[in-house]
């Protein structure tokens, strides 16, 4: 039987050589059960992935435009600051500061925290059209708002994307 000393030894040994032993994760399993489940339990790096693969070019504006404004109004509101506000420092790191923005889009406000539902719809809507890794990142780091979207083409296009990523992952 091994003494206390050799057995911290070897554990010491065990770590130095990189050598672990990981216990099963039951929280962290990449069996999602549907968009929102993937929404709950990824990780930021695994919906940056997700959306890389989603290109602005596969669902008309006539339909993504209309299921935009539906998703940010049925969020709620603090969620929705936070889209607005994440959808602003995006675009600040581009040069697009808010107040020009505000005048750019016609605004009510260029605070984050002051804007209506359908001032973040003319955020998201710009950002989709002209800064489309803009609109992918404030996807990924907001899922709220994706969650809400319930177009059928707007979904199975996500859907086919989360299938095929999840799909390669099991």
């Amino acid at each position: 039987m091994p003494t206390s000393d050799d057995y911290k030894r070897q554990i010491m040994k065990d770590l130095a050589g990189g050598d672990t032993e990981m216990l099963p994760d039951e929280t962290a399993s990449d069996d999602y059960q549907n968009f929102d489940d993937f929404a709950q339990r990824s990780s930021r790096d695994q919906r940056h992935q997700l959306f890389k693969s989603f290109h602005p070019d596969r669902v008309p504006t006539s339909q993504m435009e209309p299921e935009l404004q539906k998703a940010i109004a049925q969020i709620k509101p603090n969620e929705r600051h936070d889209v607005a506000k994440e959808f602003l420092n995006h675009l600040k790191k581009r040069g697009l500061g808010d107040r020009d923005l505000e005048k750019q889009l016609g605004l009510s406000s260029h605070h984050s925290n002051h804007m209506t539902a359908d001032d973040v719809s003319k955020l998201a809507s710009f950002a989709y059209h002209n800064h489309p890794d803009v609109f992918h990142d404030v996807l990924a780091d907001q899922p709220a708002l994706v969650k809400f979207m319930s177009n059928p083409l707007v979904g199975a296009a996500l859907g086919a994307i989360a299938a095929k990523w999840m799909g390669g992952r099991k």
